[in-house]
């Protein structure tokens, strides 16, 4: 042994010597200790009742039964001194024995039309919910939670001595209500003093109401327990869906700002917010299925959290830590909170209901969970897609029979606007031949070369009454109607498990072939499938593009790697649509083929000699610059008078040097 091991192991040992008499109990502890020791003896010479449970769990011994159970009684009778002898206090501390080491768990249901509710004595918290009306993508029942390693629900509350009573934990006693419609939870130290927590369902509703109840303990609390419960919700959001990094991107806390608008977290990385702001309410969302809880009052002071779990049977854990107003009533020593759960899908129409008849400045404005895209194109699917779907589902038609006719409406209604940018493209087309004799009159790639042939084709576009500009605007136009129909069909619940064709549910991807494993780079991007749908669309796609490329082509020059790009951006929509649902790559296979049937009539009923003998008279009339041309005649004026005396310059030092 080296010096400096012996030297180290003195060091140790006089450590542990040190640390023990600094730790050495005084006097007063050693007789509140032997106080303490005195009751439990008195407690096991007292009769055990018979209907008691065994004890059999190695940590269930009587003295970890009481250190346990003592919480309840010390916390209710904290600050409120007994006035009773040794016998009233062994009667109490029986009562803790009793309550703790009947701890085992019993279960309440509580059920209507459309899902159904364990509630569990541990806690007095929900256990689990399941939805009747929906499966999950395997075939089993739909629960947004099943048990307590995926949900957790705990109020604390802190009496005057600053006592925590953390309800997680805690044995409550079910009351079922005659009716079978509400059930309470009670947490009860004496029939003066209590704790519920109330459960209500309506028979055909996902919401539910929750009441916190605290009687006979006004005088015990802490002041700020007086206004203020401490609430902790925290839940594991389960895989409902197939395609698992689709169901992810829509997978997000949601929360609303008292009479204000409805924000949301990020859903591709972890997040974590602090409010100060009262916070009407705040929702755990997976791409179909939201669990939201909403204050009777706002919450005064909120903690969101949102993790990503990229591995296991869950997409996402949530969890959230809020300061509940609680309400004092002023004939009864009763102290109050009231919440609803809303626990069922991410549909529109039944989170917009729960706002009818309701004043504007205090709506839920629930139905904002649903995800329609941006703000300023969400209201084409509010308005007209939804309105419109709604109707051909009322119907009882098939899904794609749905989507067929709301996608041949879509292309009626923006048919005047596609006319407008065919027509617009033919007169470019006829112009061609005299496009070509100005390119053949000012070849070359030199600056004032390209510059005098842009301003002789502006004075062509100029005199002919055409501009370049026309068949962009009706596109522009159009394109919130296309872009909306692109957020509709991933958030619209109704799909989901609907077949068609060879897709079993068009709220998912249909797979042509699949495999397992990791492929470097096709993984990546195209996930462990290829989908029919898309690759349908891809093909007709790339068919109608490069035709169109070549029938649309109006004669000017385009730089050499602009010319393919049409057919890149076609193959490159199918790596980017691969993951989404059928129904979208559904919708937009018939899109391209009305697109391809509509091209085909207009060129059948367009005359193109009529539309450039047009233009050929109309280079007789005298015709008036626009604003747009005359700006763009100057600039080229501009930039041809810049290019002459760079050229200028430029010769000079030529020349000198």
């Amino acid at each position: 042994m080296d010096k400096n091991t012996i030297i180290g192991l003195l060091l140790i040992t006089a450590i542990i010597i040190g640390f023990t008499l600094y730790n050495r109990p005084n006097s007063e502890q050693i007789e509140a200790e032997q106080r303490r020791l005195d009751s439990v003896a008195q407690v096991d010479a007292t009769p055990v009742p018979a209907d008691l449970p065994p004890i059999t769990s190695p940590d269930s011994s009587r003295e970890a039964v009481l250190k346990q159970g003592s919480n309840v009684t010390d916390f209710f009778s904290a600050g409120q001194p007994l006035q009773t002898g040794v016998s009233d206090s062994l009667a109490l501390v029986a009562d803790s024995l009793q309550t703790a080491t009947s701890v085992t768990e019993e279960t309440v249901v509580l059920e209507n039309k459309k899902m159904q509710l364990v509630l569990s004595t541990l806690g007095g918290s929900i256990k689990s919910v399941r939805l009747k009306e929906h499966l999950r993508y395997t075939g089993d029942s739909l629960y947004l939670f099943e048990n307590d390693d995926e949900s957790r629900f705990n109020l604390d509350l802190f009496n005057r001595n600053s006592v925590r009573l953390s309800t997680e934990h805690e044995r409550f006693t079910p009351i079922r209500s005659a009716d079978g419609k509400s059930v309470v939870m009670r947490l009860q130290s004496s029939p003066e003093q209590y704790i519920d927590f109330v459960y209500t369902l309506p028979a055909d509703e996902y919401m539910m109401d929750f009441d916190v109840r605290v009687v006979g303990m006004r005088n015990g609390l802490h002041p700020e327990s007086l206004t203020n419960f401490r609430m902790n919700w925290e839940q594991k959001v389960r895989q409902q869906e197939k395609g698992r990094q689709f169901e992810e991107r829509f997978s997000r806390i949601h929360y609303k700002y008292d009479r204000q608008n409805v924000e949301k977290m990020s859903e591709s990385r972890n997040d974590r917010k602090e409010f100060s702001e009262p916070m009407k309410w705040f929702a755990f969302k997976d791409q179909y299925f939201t669990s939201v809880v909403v204050g009777e009052k706002p919450f005064s002071n909120t903690i969101l959290t949102s993790e990503v779990l990229k591995e296991g049977n869950y997409t996402k854990n949530y969890k959230a830590e809020v300061w509940v107003p609680g309400e004092m009533s002023a004939d009864s020593d009763l102290i109050s909170a009231g919440f609803k759960y809303y626990f069922g899908p991410v549909h529109y129409n039944t989170l917009k209901a729960y706002d009818k008849d309701v004043n504007k400045d205090v709506r839920l404005e629930l139905e904002e969970i649903v995800y329609l895209g941006y703000n300023w194109l969400s209201w084409v699917n509010k308005w007209l897609v939804i309105p419109v779907f709604n109707f051909f589902l009322s119907l009882g038609w098939g899904m794609g029979l749905i989507i067929l006719i709301l996608t041949l409406m879509v292309k009626l209604i923006i048919s005047p606007l596609t006319y407008k940018s065919f027509i617009s493209s033919a007169k470019m087309r006829v112009l061609r031949p005299q496009i070509q004799e100005i390119e053949k009159k000012y070849p070359g790639k030199e600056q004032d070369v390209m510059m005098k042939r842009q301003q002789a084709t502006m004075e062509l576009y100029n005199k002919v009454g055409v501009s370049p500009m026309s068949g962009c605007l009706p596109m522009l136009i159009q394109m919130p109607v296309l872009l909306a129909l692109f957020f509709f069909f991933p958030s619209a619940i109704e799909l989901r498990q609907q077949g068609f064709l060879w897709a079993d549910d068009l709220s998912t991807y249909d797979s042509l072939i699949s495999w397992s494993g990791n492929i470097p780079i096709i993984t990546r991007f195209l996930g462990n499938h290829i989908s029919i749908f898309c690759l349908l669309m891809t093909v007709v796609n790339v068919i109608y593009t490069k035709y169109n490329m070549t029938s649309m082509d109006t004669g000017q020059q385009t730089l050499p790697g602009m010319k393919h790009m049409p057919i890149f951006m076609s193959v490159f929509m199918f790596f980017f649509l691969n993951n989404y649902p059928a129904g979208l790559n559904y919708y937009y296979f018939l899109s391209t083929l009305f697109t391809i049937a509509h091209t085909f009539l207009m060129k059948q009923f367009i005359n193109e000699d009529k539309i450039l003998a047009q233009l050929e008279e109309n280079k007789k009339k005298p015709k008036k610059k626009s604003g747009f041309m005359a700006r763009l005649a100057e600039a080229q004026k501009m930039q041809e008078k810049q290019a002459r005396e760079q050229a200028k310059a430029n010769a000079k030092r030529n020349y000198r040097g």
